[in-house]
């Protein structure tokens, strides 16, 4: 059974910080590929930041330079350090293998102008 549980979302300033964490069942978190999803009001879910099991990362244009994907496989966590948030950050953020999921109920950023 897959599970996905993510938990560290909240409400916060722009230009604050949160950190995003994502404990994967051992199977999904073995995959090639763990990401970080987010899905804004009225917008389509869209890729943020993936991380392979050897550790390159890969960053959506929005997002490069803020933000910081990283992984503890002793754990089966996935992180997202988040900094210099911006309002056009606030969605429900995601994690999985991939953009078609599956997916676990999500955490809920919201950044306040």
């Amino acid at each position: 059974q897959v599970q996905l549980a993510e938990s560290g979302g909240g409400l916060v300033q722009a230009g604050g910080s949160l950190r995003l964490s994502c404990a994967a069942s051992g199977s999904m978190f073995n995959s090639n590929f763990m990401g970080w999803y987010r899905q804004a009001p009225g917008k389509q879910r869209a890729m943020v930041a993936i991380i392979t099991r050897d550790g390159t990362t890969t960053y959506a244009d929005p997002v490069k330079g803020r933000f910081t994907i990283s992984r503890d496989n002793a754990r089966n966590t996935v992180y997202l350090q988040m900094n210099s948030l911006k309002p056009e950050d606030t969605a429900v953020y995601y994690c999985s293998k991939s953009l078609f999921g599956p997916w676990g109920q999500g955490t809920r950023v919201t950044v306040s102008s």
